[in-house]
């Protein structure tokens, strides 16, 4: 058995790496790795060789490589390393994940704040998405967060990069000149505007996020029921500009279907008798309908009477001439100051020359009328 197991460990190799786990350390002792024989370095994976807390050697192209005949210089600085090695000095092997990693799952732990730039409201959002990222310096990526940890989480790279993204992501919703409405056909733009400002937060970190998007905002209690109430105004307005469009042509076409729906009830109903009230109701709708929608004055048809000028007796107001008197009907008359014809009472001017009918004593500028002498200072005129 102990044969087989000193077998097993004379290879160097990652074997069941796990999705959750960026860095790795090789469990194996001291003596194993002196006396290990390969190397195998999968697709995705680099090694690093780490002799007294310093790294001597990378390695990251894929492969199986022989640790006694190979001449690739990670495997010449292990062996020589191993070969003068002693126990009070720690060599160890990591392996480190160096292809992307997707699908990264982040949200915000608070809502986003920034004012609305078109209702002028404040606006609390919540934003969520995924990222990739990827290991670009190996070396700077392990000194600053690998130190002397066995296994380096993929949450802990996950965790730094959300903790970043807020203040960024903020500034640019404050400044992108997005109302509440548009952020949602926006959010292309808005991520990568988010990645390209939050990238130089990261490359000296050894590690750049390879990708962003934004999937998914909602918002806050108070900001919902602000745009709930901005959605109702909308929706009032919209529905009278609809009954807006509707003009006459439309209402007095209604007008006619109505009509025309009564008579036919109507002539099913009890012969000509049900006919004469559905054609009376029909008629009522449509003078109805006509009245909504020009709204014009309907003439006195139910022969309103008027009393003669000359002998009072009564007539009809629309009669040419007095039934009684024989006299001709109109308005009250009066002759014209100027040219003595015949004027309608009350005129200011005479429509035959165009004289005014009001004149005022030159002195006192009291009205005389037509008489020669002022009637209130005697003056001339």
């Amino acid at each position: 058995m102990g044969f087989w197991a000193n077998q097993t460990r004379s290879v160097i190799e990652w074997k069941d790496a796990s999705p959750d786990i960026l860095i790795w350390r090789w469990d194996g002792t001291n003596d194993e790795l002196k006396n290990a024989s390969k190397l195998i370095v999968n697709p995705g994976q680099a090694a690093i060789f780490v002799y007294k807390g310093e790294i001597r050697a990378v390695h990251e192209d894929p492969g199986m490589f022989e640790l006694r005949t190979g001449n690739i210089p990670f495997l010449t600085t292990l062996s020589k390393i191993m070969q003068n090695f002693t126990s009070e000095n720690k060599a160890n092997v990591y392996f480190v994940k160096i292809n992307q990693m997707v699908n990264q799952k982040w949200g915000t732990k608070a809502p986003v704040k920034y004012n609305d730039p078109v209702y002028k409201f404040p606006v609390g959002m919540r934003a969520f998405g995924n990222f990739s990222f990827r290991i670009t310096d190996i070396r700077m990526f392990f000194n600053e967060y690998a130190g002397n940890q066995d296994v380096v989480p993929v949450s802990y790279i996950r965790n730094i990069i959300v903790d970043r993204i807020l203040q960024p992501m903020t500034d640019i919703f404050a400044t992108a000149g997005f109302s509440y409405a548009e952020i949602d056909k926006n959010r292309m733009e808005l991520s990568a505007k988010v990645q390209q400002a939050v990238a130089p937060e990261f490359l000296p970190l050894g590690f750049e996020m390879s990708d962003f998007r934004i999937e998914n905002t909602d918002f806050d209690e108070k900001t919902q029921e602000r745009i709930d109430k901005i959605s109702d105004k909308m929706a009032d307005v919209h529905a009278v500009n609809a009954m807006g469009d509707i003009n006459q042509s439309s209402m007095n076409a209604y007008a006619n279907v109505e009509q025309l729906r009564a008579l036919n009830t109507a002539a099913g109903n009890n012969g000509a008798a049900g006919l004469g009230v559905g054609m009376g109701a029909g008629m009522g709708l449509g003078a109805g309908m006509g009245m909504m929608g020009g709204m014009q004055p309907v003439a006195n048809k139910s022969g309103a009477t008027a009393k003669c000028a000359s002998c009072n007796a009564s007539m009809s107001e629309t009669a040419k001439f007095c039934p009684e008197c024989g006299a001709k009907t109109g308005p009250a008359t009066v002759a014209c100051i100027a040219c003595k014809e015949q004027i309608p009472q009350n005129s200011k001017f005479c429509p035959e020359c165009g004289k005014p009918q009001s004149v005022s004593c030159k002195k006192c500028n009291a009205p005389i009328g037509s008489a020669r002498f002022c009637p209130e200072c005697g003056e001339a005129n």
